[in-house]
């Protein structure tokens, strides 16, 4: 074989991903032509996903750009390709689907050796034998300084079963799969190492494991979307993404109704709540602003939320409700415990609703 530094972009593109996926175990995925010709050929109608005919394709693709999404100070070449497909599956899981097929394109800067990008297709691939995705096809370009990855994701879901954001009630019990904030936390620890050098007054990343594993290597929540649609009970679902906030007013806009979760029911991890108390950080930030992830919010009846948490808890899933649907103008509002002075000193809690604004990751913010 040629010198990597040498191989062209067919040669790359086989030293990146031959012999990943046996040809049979595609053709189970309905992969009928993969990579090596013009475009790849599917029937997703043959794949064996679980998913009762007829059926629905469903189409995804999400974007992620060095500088922007990641820096090498905070994802090795591996946790890029991983969090790539994640994120993608993400949103074929919000809608209730099962993923199938992926499209990888990538525009490889020099600084992206052959071996480095190799790195990238390790993690990428993991991702993918994790979730059962056959790599169809895709594209390779050079770039000029950053490295770019871009992956278009299929999955199928019975028809006329597709789980929207727009299905919501008033009356309707809100909920989520897992605890949130927790990779905004990991982010937050990798950079503020990075400012100090890895200086003693930080805890050792060791110590933050499962915070910095939530950022780099996010689990998408197939199963749970998968749950939500075959118990028939769920009206509305998102992935949080770009943060619980953003993700509360993108169904409430859809839906045409307000929703109101309430602080003491956000699910909170321990150890993002004692990073948060070692840093000064309030936690509510990360929560509800720090995105990226990937467990599902939704609504459904509240008659029914209790014999939903009992699947999950069956199937080793989390399942909070963490708030109910209002009927109004399409708002998110927060309900915080407030403890105030009295005259006499003595303290007292009450409650205050605060209208959350429509705040997350947002590439074109100002």
């Amino acid at each position: 074989m040629k010198e990597i530094s040498v191989l062209d972009e067919f040669e790359r593109i086989g030293h990146w991903t031959a012999g990943r996926q046996e040809g049979e175990w595609q053709r189970q995925r309905g992969v009928v032509v993969g990579i090596g010709d013009d475009a790849a050929v599917v029937d997703p109608a043959a794949a064996a996903d679980g998913v009762a005919s007829p059926k629905r394709l469903l189409l995804a693709v999400d974007t992620m750009v060095e500088t922007v999404h990641f820096k090498q100070s905070t994802m090795r070449d591996e946790d890029v390709g991983y969090k790539a497909l994640a994120a993608n599956i993400s949103d074929i899981a919000a809608m209730g689907g099962v993923p199938l097929h992926a499209l990888v394109s990538v525009s490889v800067p020099p600084a992206f050796t052959p071996e480095r990008m190799r790195r990238l297709y390790d993690g990428l691939y993991e991702c993918a034998e994790r979730y059962g995705v056959a790599i169809a096809g895709g594209d390779t370009t050079s770039a000029p300084e950053h490295l770019v990855v871009a992956i278009t994701v299929t999955g199928t879901v019975e028809a006329g079963r597709e789980l929207l954001r727009s299905g919501a009630k008033p009356g309707d019990a809100v909920f989520v799969t897992g605890a949130v904030g927790m990779s905004a936390a990991g982010l937050h620890a990798l950079l503020a190492k990075e400012a100090r050098g890895g200086a003693a007054d930080l805890p050792p990343l060791q110590e933050l494991a499962a915070l910095v594993q939530a950022h780099q290597r996010p689990s998408p929540s197939v199963r749970a979307g998968r749950l939500l649609l075959e118990r028939g009970s769920c009206r509305s679902l998102n992935d949080v993404s770009d943060g619980l906030a953003s993700e509360l007013w993108e169904i409430a806009e859809a839906s045409g109704l307000r929703l109101v979760i309430r602080e003491k029911h956000l699910p909170k991890s321990g150890s993002m709540a004692a990073y948060a108390s070692s840093t000064g950080v309030d936690p509510l930030e990360w929560m509800l602003y720090g995105g990226e992830d990937y467990v599902l919010l939704g609504t459904m009846p509240s008659e029914e939320a209790d014999a939903m948490r009992v699947v999950f808890q069956e199937e080793g899933i989390p399942f909070f409700i963490i708030g109910e649907a209002e009927a109004g103008e399409p708002a998110v509002e927060l309900i915080r415990q407030v403890q105030a002075i009295e005259g006499s000193g003595s303290q007292s809690r009450s409650a205050k609703r605060v209208k959350l604004k429509k705040r997350g990751y947002n590439h074109f913010s100002s």
